[in-house]
């Protein structure tokens, strides 16, 4: 498997610990959980996107990879 897949995963992992500590259901009301969890789910697949680009961009960048 390429790095990049291994990056992907451990920065999902790491985005989906890190949003559970702030409560998304007051945005919504309150019988809309299930819109809140979707959500913090679409949040986490985004910050780990970025975030896998930005470590893969900086190490090929910096001829490390």
């Amino acid at each position: 498997m390429n790095a990049k897949v291994y990056i992907y995963i451990l920065t999902t992992l790491l985005s989906a610990y890190t949003l559970t500590g702030i409560n998304f259901n007051k945005l919504w009301k309150s019988k809309r959980t299930v819109e809140a969890r979707i959500f913090v789910i679409l949040l986490s697949l985004i910050m780990s996107y970025l975030l896998t680009n930005f470590i893969t961009d900086f190490l090929s960048s910096s001829k490390i990879l």
